[in-house]
């Protein structure tokens, strides 16, 4: 039996062309804004309320973020969008990972969405490759960073508060 030889995947036309793109758009709506405030329209999703549990609840929307990231970098985003989409990332990690303020920063910046947002914006201007192999590992290896990061500071902060209590 001859082995299949796989042909590469040509880019979408259009952003909603792609069914996995339109997941992460989901997904997205689902950790930024699923949830509307009765009697109002402030919107919020799942990523302030995990932002309530102490590094798990961090941890894992970081886990997720990335792994939108990683989806939208394979589908199209240039360098310069992925660069900006993990400064998002960070962004909405580091200052979440404060207690208090990091909660009320979750509920306002809605890191997912501005990344698909900036996703759009680029496919809008016909800019995307289709591709973005060359940066996955930087990327990986930074987001592995942060994410080690953050656990490491949650860990110290446990740490201080169980020292503090005795």
């Amino acid at each position: 039996m001859m082995p299949v030889r796989r042909q590469p995947m040509s880019a979408p036309t259009s952003f909603d062309a792609d069914e996995r793109l339109r997941w992460v758009e989901r997904v997205a709506h689902l950790m930024d804004s699923q949830f509307r405030l009765p009697g109002t329209q402030f919107r919020f999703g799942l990523d302030p309320l995990l932002g309530l549990l102490p590094v798990v609840g961090d941890l894992s929307t970081l886990a997720v973020s990335g792994a939108l990231l990683m989806t939208m970098m394979r589908h199209g985003a240039s360098g310069a969008v992925v660069v900006r989409m993990a400064l998002n990332i960070l962004l909405d990690t580091l200052v979440g990972a404060i207690p208090l303020l990091g909660n009320l920063f979750d509920f306002a910046f809605k890191s997912n969405e501005r990344n698909v947002a900036l996703l759009r914006r680029h496919y809008a201007e016909g800019r995307h490759s289709g591709s973005g192999r060359g940066l996955l590992v930087v990327v990986m290896l930074g987001l592995l960073a942060t994410f080690a990061l953050t656990g490491w500071a949650g860990y110290q902060l446990v740490r201080w508060g169980w020292n503090y209590v005795q």
